[in-house]
């Protein structure tokens, strides 16, 4: 889920020159690193996206620059964003793709996509916002085909006692300001509950705050 930023009026850049992009408008981080022809998706992104094929759901648009990070060849993207702005935003770069893309007005708790339509689900810095993860997380299980993937990268509690309790401490001042964000939220916890296996798991920090990056299947 994403919130608008204040301050953002215009659309993003082109394609042939699409700046650093954002993942979601409440978390800006960067799609890629670089510039210019030296431009390319940051190591997160290419492994969320790697290997990719098919129909693909992406949940939350940020600012519509992650679509040119995504493999050629798939048959479609969706992405679904409650956030009329956001939809808008993320028209341009998703004219300036080879793959068919559908931008949709959805609720996160209850997504507008048909049952086992989808390949792979993404959630990139979402599962730590939504109000019920364990309901995003059943919605994502029933778009997904079977054998399909849930592909994550998100806030997840630490492993440090002292350090999950200083970032549960922090949660409600932090999620005022950082559009609903939990960090001290177990996420691959989470995941395991909503019934799915993981295949892959990655932990990561980003500005000292605990992350992981992987992939689960439904069991």
């Amino acid at each position: 889920m994403a919130v608008r930023a204040p301050g953002h009026s215009e659309p993003p850049h082109t394609r042939s020159s699409p700046g650093c992009g954002m993942e979601q408008f409440h978390h800006p981080r960067p799609v890629y690193t670089g510039r210019g022809c030296e431009s390319r998706p940051t190591p997160q992104r290419e492994q969320l996206l790697s290997g990719l094929t098919g129909r693909v759901l992406e949940i939350g648009a940020g600012d519509g620059i992650k679509l040119t990070c995504f493999p050629e060849g798939l048959d479609e993207i969706i992405l679904v964003e409650p956030d009329p702005f956001l939809r808008t935003v993320a028209e341009l770069p998703a004219s300036e793709i080879s793959t068919p893309v559908r931008i949709l007005d959805g609720d996160l708790m209850r997504l507008p996509v048909e049952d086992a339509s989808c390949d792979a689900v993404i959630c990139s810095l979402v599962l730590c916002c939504v109000p019920r993860p364990e309901t995003t997380l059943s919605e994502v299980k029933r778009v997904l085909r079977p054998g399909g993937e849930l592909r994550f990268y998100e806030h997840q509690r630490s492993d440090n006692a002292v350090v999950a309790l200083v970032e549960a401490m922090a949660t409600p001042l932090w999620a005022r300001a950082c559009g609903g964000c939990h960090p001290a939220r177990d996420t691959v916890a989470a995941i395991e509950r909503a019934g799915f296996g993981i295949e892959r798991l990655d932990h990561l920090s980003f500005d000292h705050v605990s992350h992981v990056l992987g992939v689960a299947r439904p069991l």
